[in-house]
Formats: structure tokens, C-alpha cells, sequence
């Protein structure tokens, strides 16, 4: 079962007082009907979960995030990936990248029956390629691409990953 949950509401079920920054609150999933509704609480006002109630929890209100910064473009994202195709020192942010995509729906892990990724895997042999590689496949560009499995190293461990979160919220040159 997937559930999908709404955010936060932005004032206590109980009181109708608007929620800040930081505040400590109290949601339940509660079945009516056919479905599931969240409901939100002060942590004043909570007095225990709800009859029909299927969850509860406790969390802070987060803060309200700065609209300038937002998810990158998908097709800025396939043009990086294909562009750090011909850098090989770019690796592991490649095939990071790759994954990201791959979680956001975007490329799949390919059959490795299909006639196209066998034809891929056997270009890679002819051009010497010794490396561990995924194809992942693209429906949205209707193409695969192959990437080297590079994780990377301890000590470049940071730097990448701040670069491909720049990548991923700003659509930032790699």
C-alpha cells in the first residue's frame, strides 16, 4: 500500500491557532469514510489520537523553505548526465546522478536482455572498457545510457556530494 500524506496543516485542528517555525505537533491518520485524513494538533491542545485513527506522531513544524531554491529541470539533468559521459574523472558524480534519476522515475535499470543493451555491452568490450557498468534506460529521450558503477572515494566523498546537490536544486554546470 502506498499512502500518500499532505503536509503539515498550517493551523491546530483543536484551537484553529496557526502553527511557527519549531513548534512541536501532534498528526494522526484518521480513516473517514473510504480514506485516510491527517489531522494536526499543538502540542497544547493534543489530548491523545482520535477514534478511527489508523497512526499518530510527533514532529516539529519545519521552516519554511526559500522559494528561489527548487529541483532542477529533468532535461537539464539527462544533458548533464550525457555530457559527464565523456570525463571519466567525472564518475562518480555520473553515476550518483544516475541514481538520482533512477529515483525520480526517470531512467530505469535496463533489461539486460534486450538486444540493445547486449549491443551497448559489446561496444564496451571493443573499446576496452574493464570497468563494472549499469545501463540505464531513458523513455523519456528513448535512449539508454551506459555508467560506469564508480562510488566514490572517502576522501572526495564530500565534494561530491555537494556538487550533485547543486546539481540536483540549483540545475548548477556540474
Amino acid at each position: 500500500m502506498d499512502l500518500k500524506l499532505q503536509r503539515p496543516g498550517s493551523i491546530c485542528q483543536s484551537t484553529e491557532a496557526s502553527f511557527a517555525a519549531g513548534d512541536t505537533i501532534y498528526s494522526a491518520l484518521v480513516r473517514d469514510g473510504g480514506s485516510l485524513v491527517r489531522l494536526d494538533w499543538s502540542a497544547a491542545a493534543w489530548s491523545g489520537p482520535p477514534d478511527n485513527t489508523l497512526a499518530w506522531w510527533r514532529s516539529i513544524v519545519p521552516e519554511v523553505e526559500e522559494k528561489g531554491i527548487q529541483l532542477a529541470p529533468v532535461d537539464i539533468l539527462l544533458d548533464t548526465l550525457e555530457a559527464l559521459g565523456s570525463e571519466p574523472n567525472e564518475a562518480p558524480l555520473r553515476y550518483l546522478l544516475a541514481l538520482q534519476l533512477v529515483r525520480r522515475r526517470v531512467l530505469r535499470f535496463a533489461d539486460p536482455a534486450e538486444p540493445a543493451a547486449v549491443e551497448q555491452e559489446k561496444q564496451l568490450a571493443v573499446d576496452g572498457q574493464t570497468a563494472e557498468t549499469v545501463i540505464f534506460s531513458c523513455r523519456r529521450r528513448d535512449c539508454d545510457f551506459i555508467v560506469v558503477v564508480a562510488v566514490p572515494e572517502p576522501t572526495e566523498r564530500q565534494a561530491v556530494e555537494e556538487r550533485l546537490a547543486g546539481l540536483l536544486w540549483s540545475g548548477g554546470e556540474a
